[in-house]
């Protein structure tokens, strides 16, 4: 069985408002749906990865017009739809939240970012991290959802394995200055875990950082199969999700575990 994936690089420059580029955003995934399976978006793309003020002005609860109007596409055109991350209030608390919608337009699941950047009054300065990992079906089959910078956290994908993902879901903001890093930890990610890594960076400037794009699916032994450039783009393939346990069991890595 294939599976249709499209990762949405999204442009987030600050020359655009906030609310404008959630219409747009919203239209342009309703779009890319028409030839997809699964849509995957980017990290905070309603604000800007780096623009925390700009995250703090627009924050909103989960049943806010952001995940909604995502709902509801989904739902008109029966596709999954990994909406990236917003600003989430919840409870007088604000998380990085990543939204799972599926082809009815519910909810299966939501990931609080855990490893949240602290560095140059980043998201620490509004968010709180998250403490659950989170594993749901796909079709890709078990998959994880983690978010940027967790990518540079293995121990956290390894444990997403041992609750029995077989494919990661990575919405980013990862600058270009360490863009090479990005494509480094996304294959290396993929390698050691011998799973399928989705992972959608977005692109343009804000904040003062330029945001690096390259948007990656990666098979199980680490080949790009499909990767943007520094441009707004769709960065579309057809996967197999039986690859992953042919791939396990051709090269029984994850069996020599001592540790």
């Amino acid at each position: 069985m294939t599976v249709r994936v499209s990762l949405m690089q999204v442009d987030c420059s600050d020359s655009e408002h906030p609310d404008d580029r959630v219409a747009r955003v919203i239209d342009d995934t309703a779009e890319a749906c028409a030839n997809a399976d699964m849509v995957v978006l980017p990290e905070l793309w309603h604000a800007g990865a780096f623009a925390i003020d700009v995250a703090r002005q627009h924050q909103q609860p989960m049943d806010g017009p952001l995940v909604s109007g995502m709902r509801t596409v989904a739902a008109d055109t029966n596709t999954w739809v990994y909406v990236g991350s917003f600003a989430e209030t919840l409870a007088g608390n604000t998380y990085n939240t990543a939204v799972l919608v599926g082809p009815d337009g519910d909810i299966r699941a939501a990931y609080r970012k855990v490893h949240l950047f602290g560095f140059s009054g980043g998201e620490t300065t509004l968010m709180t991290a998250g403490e659950d990992l989170v594993v749901v079906d796909t079709p890709l089959g078990p998959t994880g959802l983690a978010t940027c910078y967790d990518l540079r956290f293995p121990e956290m994908f390894r444990q997403l394995v041992d609750r029995g993902a077989h494919s990661f879901l990575v919405p980013s903001g990862w600058p270009t200055r360490r863009i090479e890093h990005w494509r480094i930890l996304a294959r290396a990610r993929a390698i050691e875990n011998q799973a399928w890594m989705l992972a959608c960076n977005q692109v343009g400037s804000h904040a003062g950082v330029v945001l690096g794009g390259h948007s990656m699916i990666v098979d199980p032994w680490g080949a790009v199969v499909a990767e943007g450039d520094d441009s707004e783009c769709v960065v579309s393939a057809g996967i197999d999700p039986d690859y992953v346990t042919e791939t396990r069991r051709i090269f029984p890595v994850l069996a020599d575990r001592k540790l």
